[in-house]
């Protein structure tokens, strides 16, 4: 999950988005973070087995996309990014 908001901290938020060419999903999450006006890292796997590969083993062996990281955090797909801001989190991690 997540790390806790820490309102000390200068550097900016490191935002990563594995995604495939194909993937309805990852254009969802990738809609969601263009909207909130932020830089994000996109890394496509599609045609690319070392990228999934690493991308599964940071994500703890998921190979669906996307899989979205915060701060080296994993969030997990679209439906938890999602899920973030329906709570009204999504907003103060990507602060």
């Amino acid at each position: 999950m997540p790390s806790a908001f820490d309102p000390t901290k200068t550097t900016p938020t490191k935002i990563e988005i594995y995604t495939s060419m194909t993937c309805g999903y990852c254009m969802r999450a990738l809609h969601l973070l263009n909207s909130k006006n932020v830089t994000y890292d996109q890394i496509d796997v599609t045609l690319n087995a070392d990228l999934r590969a690493k991308m599964r083993s940071r994500a703890g062996g998921s190979s669906s996309v996307p899989q979205i990281f915060i701060n080296d955090d994993h969030i997990g797909g679209c439906d938890e990014l999602y899920a973030l801001e329906r709570a009204g989190k999504l907003d103060m991690l990507l602060s």
